[in-house]
């Protein structure tokens, strides 16, 4: 088994093409409280999502300093086939900053809700628009694709909203981008936003989701569905307050949802751990995919199950993201279980043999996180020694 399709989505058809994945780690995960990458850090980091066949990289905000410029620039001649991009400010110095870093694309931000416009910009919708699309204008007239992204578009007015990407679209903006900054969407609004947008706007439509309600994945997936074509992730969910739509969870939405397995995603455990080391952010244990009770069991029914077919609860198979299945004994496991945990142990006891080995797990004050197997072994020494 590697995975289960999900034959309830048939009826909704996202095909390869119609997607694209733009990784944002090194940009907006970097963005996380705390977290700094080095140089080589996001260099292994790129490496890593170039492997795995994500389309676009991120690759940071160059105008933040001369190293992030450098590393920018180091990273769009690493020859990777991943198209680099970086983050702009509506001004034409950005710009410069972006073309001297020899990239690919620029994505322009421009904040439109008025609670922005008002407190940040101090500025009327207009007037900030019109920054934009020079430095729009300015970017193209040097031969750079450009994406132009609303910055909390989720909070802004829809016919405004239309409105802007209408006259980034006539300036011809290769990319217009939905960022939802402060993940106020679910998939319905999400499903709502970009059909809508889609009505009048030709141009292909990026989605930025944070996670701040929980559902950043969910609403990357419904806006991919709706025919948003560029879906933006982190590895982890990592990025500012709650983060960002996970790239591993998007990898293996897309996989077992829609069939669309042109992404290396054995390499996903991988450069999870990578990132944690790196961010020095750690991993929730229950997180999907890569968390270590990702494919986990205890429960006797559980284990038994899985012992004859993995399928039985496993959605998709450890290896296929470059995981491992771990059998836990603990207060919950059953003889059967414990019969098939033994055996692959290379031990072979009798009923009365299992039985007086389930009453020492069941026993142990450890059981309440798991009996080790080096500790499990012991026991099942102990009972073979006394027969």
């Amino acid at each position: 088994m590697q995975y289960s399709r999900n034959k309830l989505v048939d009826i909704i058809n996202i095909r390869p093409n119609d997607i694209e994945i733009c990784d944002v780690t090194l940009r907006d995960g970097e963005q996380t409280p705390g977290t700094a990458f080095t140089s080589n850090e996001k260099k292994h980091i790129a490496q890593e999502l170039d492997n795995m066949g994500i389309e676009v990289i991120e690759a940071g905000f160059p105008v933040v300093s001369q190293g992030e410029r450098d590393t920018v620039r180091e990273i769009s001649n690493m020859g990777l086939d991943a198209k680099i991009c970086c983050l702009s400010r509506a001004v034409i110095t950005d710009i410069d900053v972006a073309i001297g870093c020899d990239v690919d694309i620029v994505s322009i931000f421009i904040a439109t809700s008025d609670l922005h416009l008002k407190y940040k910009y101090h500025k009327t919708c207009l007037e900030a628009t019109e920054c934009a699309l020079g430095a729009l204008e300015y970017a193209k007239d040097h031969g750079l694709t450009v994406r132009f992204a609303a910055e909390d578009a989720t909070r802004t007015d829809i016919n405004i909203l239309k409105g802007v990407f209408k006259m980034a679209e006539d300036r011809h903006a290769d990319y217009i981008s939905i960022a939802d900054t402060v993940g106020i969407l679910n998939p319905s609004t999400t499903q709502y936003l970009v059909s809508e947008i889609k009505k009048d706007i030709k141009t292909d439509i990026c989605i930025h989701c944070h996670d701040d309600l929980g559902m950043a994945t969910a609403n990357t997936i419904a806006a991919a569905e709706a025919g948003a074509k560029q879906l933006h992730t982190t590895v982890n969910g990592i990025g500012e307050r709650a983060g960002n739509a996970a790239l591993e969870e998007i990898l293996m939405s897309l996989l077992v949802q829609y069939g669309i397995d042109r992404y290396q995603t054995t390499n996903i455990t991988k450069l999870s751990r990578m990132v944690v080391e790196y961010s020095g952010i750690k991993l929730a244990k229950n997180k999907a995919v890569v968390g270590d009770h990702a494919f986990a069991h205890e429960s006797g029914i559980h284990v038994a199950a899985i012992l004859e077919e993995p399928s039985t609860y496993e959605l998709f198979s450890p290896e296929l993201v470059g995981g491992k299945r771990s059998l836990i004994i603990g207060k919950h496991t059953g003889t059967k279980a414990l019969k098939g945990i033994v055996q692959t142990m290379g031990y072979d006891l009798n009923h009365g043999q299992l039985c007086r080995l389930l009453e020492k797990v069941k026993d142990c004050t450890h059981a309440k996180r798991g009996i080790p197997c080096k500790r499990l072994e012991e026991f099942i020494k102990e009972i073979m020694l006394v027969d």
